[in-house]
């Protein structure tokens, strides 16, 4: 039977060990985008999904109207309501305001910029200038080639100084946001305490406080180093998910530009040390070859030539004082511990699924701390030289 999604095709979703999988939410059908549509009258009418996103967490796509090309995405409203996409719009149009591309989220006629309809909700977003390059890449997968590296860390650096001055607090607890608090706390116990207590579906869960506190005494030395310099670093609303498949490119040379950020769902008040190290840590270590093969951490890639190309794009632009280049080390292998236990929090609590849930708090929480604890610490070692460099080269 034809597929009114796609065409023929069958929409498949990333799956967590890097193949397609059958989605966990059901793809939009032209019915329910039609729906959609009517509430905003620009777009109202004859409708076609022109294709499906692979990406995991929500469902979306391309769809041509009489109006033209938007891309429209449906979250569960346990993920996402009105409210939580709210959050997200108005740092996207202050990011616009002050000259970062980030696409323009659509009106309904009732002025609101997400609309829900029975259990879901909805947002319209603008189709970006230029090539969604990686459209096929999974978070976790490596640049191209060291200029789309370089053209990354100047996009990211662009963000951080059009984000300044927007002053909206922390996000509230939800699904799936990469925020600082843990490993932001002079305790990062205490502050572990305090995080899983807002989140009924993981507090009292026996693996995920396992595995939590066998990362906090994993990560505790690069806490350490980190927490002389947390005071210089400046609270910014962030990306946090700035991977090559969340930029939009301006041809698919080598020499491609960054035109556009798109994906704002992780997005938080951190600040930018802790987005720079999101962005290394979901580029430059192939964290897919560890899912697949965990009994040889020293297989993981680490690419090394990226990583000064993505920095040196990023300094280019914004240079980092030489407080944040010297927390960008254990920044980095700290700043994936939280979005692990969101994650986990959205398959308990959402999904239903301890064995997803598995994957998130002891694969990637656990797991990603023993790999920088071993085989792994060559990374921020080679972000430590890089910092004494350049207070060398300072002198």
């Amino acid at each position: 039977m034809q597929n009114e999604t796609t065409g023929n095709a069958t929409v498949k979703a990333h799956g967590m060990d890097g193949t397609l999988v059958e989605p966990d939410w059901p793809p939009l059908t032209c019915d329910e985008v039609r729906a959609v549509l009517g509430e905003f009258p620009a777009f109202d009418g004859p409708a076609e999904i022109l294709t499906a996103s692979p990406r995991p967490f929500s469902a979306a796509g391309i769809v041509a109207t009489p109006g033209g090309r938007v891309f429209v995405k449906r979250h569960s409203r346990a993920v996402r309501d009105r409210e939580g996409l709210a959050e997200e719009h108005l740092f996207m149009a202050h990011l616009r305001e002050h000259g970062t591309r980030a696409p323009r989220v659509f009106t309904s006629r009732s002025g609101a910029t997400a609309i829900e309809i029975g259990e879901w909700t909805y947002e319209l977003h603008e189709i970006p200038e230029g090539v969604d390059l990686y459209e096929e890449a999974i978070s976790w997968t490596p640049f191209r080639c060291a200029p789309h590296a370089q053209a990354a860390g100047e996009a990211l650096a662009r963000l951080h100084h059009a984000a300044e001055g927007f002053d909206a607090p922390r996000r509230k607890p939800r699904p799936l946001v990469a925020g600082f608090t843990i490993f932001a706390a002079e305790d990062p116990g205490a502050g572990l305490d305090c995080y899983l207590a807002a989140r009924p579906s993981i507090a009292n869960h026996a693996g995920v406080r396992r595995c939590a506190n066998e990362a906090l005494d994993l990560l505790a030395p690069f806490h350490a180093e980190l927490a002389p310099m947390l005071p210089a670093l400046a609270p910014l609303w962030t990306h946090n998910d700035l991977h090559a498949s969340n930029l939009f490119w301006s041809d698919a040379s080598e020499s491609a530009q960054a035109t556009a950020i798109i994906d704002f769902g992780l997005a938080d008040r951190t600040n930018t040390v802790h987005d720079l190290a999101h962005a290394i840590e979901r580029n430059i270590v192939e964290w897919l070859v560890l899912v697949n093969d965990p009994a040889h951490p020293d297989d993981v890639p680490i690419h090394f030539d990226h990583l000064e190309a993505l920095l040196d794009g990023y300094e280019s632009v914004r240079p980092l004082t030489d407080q944040e280049a010297a927390a960008l080390a254990p920044m980095t292998a700290l700043c994936h511990a939280e979005f692990a236990l969101s994650e986990a929090d959205y398959f308990l609590g959402v999904l239903n699924s301890e064995e997803k849930a598995v994957m998130a708090y002891d694969g990637w929480l656990a797991g990603h701390a023993r790999w920088f604890r071993g085989a792994g610490g060559e990374l921020p070692a080679a972000l430590r030289r890089r910092a004494k460099t350049r207070e060398t080269a300072q002198r």
